[in-house]
């Protein structure tokens, strides 16, 4: 791919758009950690001070991915919730229907996941503090709106729910970082089986997470 200088605001953009366009490209192929600038600029032909002309660091362009990620996952959780649980059920039953589905959901998307687990230890150090602020209030403003979609369907979390929330983003972002493990790991568990008593699919491991922390904050009877 070979750019022409950009001299409009719409030129601009699109230059951005194919920046990101590779870095989601570069991420089904490796995971966050293995992601550079020089690969990326590269890849995007354009010599690395350019790409910096438009993201300040490679995290800035992975912070910008995590909420074009998030915002279109938002959007199909939201037809998943409303397929998924019974409204008529207890709210116990909502709450394991709503485990279920947001297990699924994430372990579906491993890139949004590792994105979630390098956000806090990597992402969000390596750049300044105007980028840390437009990506904190894009971030606060998706966990509202998924606070809302789960509140819909089990309105008994009451202001718990957006803790609910977060800590479920996070336990995707952590459990992510142990999937699949490193081949090493899995010869060993092989050999030795009791060693892997704990060890879980990503997706399992996310709904044993998730049912316990609703289980904590749903009010009892």
């Amino acid at each position: 791919m070979a750019f022409q200088r950009a001299r409009s605001e719409e030129q601009r953009e699109i230059r951005r758009r194919a920046i990101l366009d590779t870095a989601a490209a570069m991420l089904d192929e490796m995971p966050v950690a293995e992601v550079s600038l020089n690969e990326l600029s590269r890849r995007v032909g354009l010599a690395k001070s350019n790409v910096l002309r438009y993201f300040e660091s490679r995290e800035a362009v992975l912070l910008e991915l995590l909420d074009d990620f998030l915002e279109s996952w938002l959007a199909e959780l939201a037809d998943e919730l409303a397929t998924g649980i019974e409204a008529q059920s207890a709210p116990e039953e909502r709450a394991g229907q709503l485990a279920e589905i947001l297990s699924r959901s994430l372990a579906e998307r491993v890139v949004l996941c590792d994105l979630f687990g390098a956000q806090g230890s990597v992402l969000e150090r390596n750049v300044s503090v105007e980028v840390v602020k437009r990506h904190k209030r894009s971030s606060l403003t998706r966990l509202a709106t998924m606070s809302e979609l789960v509140r819909r369907h089990v309105p008994e979390l009451g202001d718990e729910t957006p803790l609910f929330c977060l800590v479920s983003l996070v336990s995707a972002g952590a459990l992510s970082s142990y999937v699949p493990p490193p081949p090493s790991l899995l010869t060993a568990y092989a050999e030795e089986p009791e060693l892997g008593v704990f060890h879980l699919e990503l997706r399992d491991a996310l709904r044993v997470s998730f049912t316990s922390t609703l289980l904590g904050v749903l009010p009892r009877a």
